[in-house]
């Protein structure tokens, strides 16, 4: 029996479809209908179903309106920070195993190597940056597991958001049996908010940044834990970096061509706190044995998705 918490949120759900995909045993749980916030519901309840992994799926992002989180601090802390370090205990003094989807959002920037000699630089936005990797993406590399967050309480500015994923990484990174999945700006075929592809390009940096397909990265998390990978860090993105705001105007333009008008989400106003834009090496994840396509395959077939959706009449509802 797998025990999944977080079940009615974004990424709890593409966990909850793989699960029943793969035929696995699990219990959803939401907050709702157990508060499993609370040490002692918790330690009782695993105490009781001995289950043989746990998925802490649970996350706060904040509303459209504030993607850093800078308005909703007390729910962030105590759903990013606060709730992993209380999972990770538990899961200890019950000796059950269990994943933490966690976020790349800790840093900032990537590798660049010139001369020979390689340099981090934290803004991948700049034109020259965008121009560079453009010509020569093999000269960029991401940061590794083994790499200290940058883009975190301890390395300002950030965003309250990626402090909280950045202080639970640290607080529960060596405590029990646990991976971290690292999953990094989510895309797929279908019409969600959530959706990378469904967001306005006004409303993203022009950055390069590395990104996750949904069920591509849910699929590999599962993975590790069903070959019985080493625990710890894992990066969870799809192999590569693009600049995801030319890739939306993209998708904008088709739908403009056979619309006559955008339907992407749009925020209330941009956010003007700090954002993460990074690239991820998934170096690890694929020594790992874990096989998973590349994020142009990845962004080509959900960008066919949508289109395809179009084509046929189906605002809502795309498949992948």
């Amino acid at each position: 029996m797998i025990l999944l918490l977080g079940a009615s949120g974004y990424f709890g759900r593409a966990f909850a479809d793989e699960l029943r995909r793969r035929g696995h045993s699990f219990i959803p749980l939401t907050r709702r209908a157990f508060d499993y916030t609370r040490f002692d519901f918790l330690f009782d309840y695993l105490r009781n179903i001995k289950p043989v992994f746990l998925i802490n799926a649970a996350n706060y992002s904040g509303q459209p309106h504030d993607p850093g989180c800078e308005r909703e601090r007390e729910q962030a802390m105590s759903a990013n920070a606060l709730l992993p370090q209380m999972i990770a205990r538990v899961c200890l003094m019950t000796k059950t195993p269990w994943g933490h989807v966690s976020s790349g959002c800790i840093y900032a920037g990537g590798k660049i190597t010139e001369d020979g000699q390689e340099r981090v630089e934290k803004d991948l936005g700049g034109p020259e940056i965008r121009q560079l990797f453009a010509a020569h993406p093999e000269r960029f590399r991401g940061y590794s597991e083994a790499d200290e967050a940058n883009f975190s309480f301890r390395h300002p500015p950030c965003n309250f958001y990626s402090g909280t994923k950045a202080l639970a990484e640290e607080a529960i990174h060596e405590i029990g049996q646990c991976y971290i999945w690292r999953l990094r700006l989510p895309f797929n075929g279908r019409d969600e908010p959530c959706n990378l592809l469904c967001q306005q390009p006004e409303y993203m940096d022009d950055a390069i940044n590395s990104l996750s397909h949904l069920e591509d990265c849910v699929r590999a998390c599962l993975d590790l834990w069903e070959i019985r990978a080493p625990f710890g860090i894992y990066n969870v993105t799809n192999p590569g970096a693009v600049a995801a705001r030319e890739i939306v105007q993209g998708r904008i333009r088709a739908e403009q061509s056979q619309r006559g008008a955008a339907s992407g989400r749009s925020h209330a106003f941009p956010a003007k706190t700090p954002r993460s834009n990074c690239i991820l090496d998934v170096s690890k994840l694929l020594h790992s044995g874990i096989k998973i396509r590349t994020v142009n395959e990845a962004m080509e077939e959900s960008l066919a998705g949508l289109r395809a959706a179009l084509r046929v009449g189906k605002p809502n509802g795309f498949n992948n």
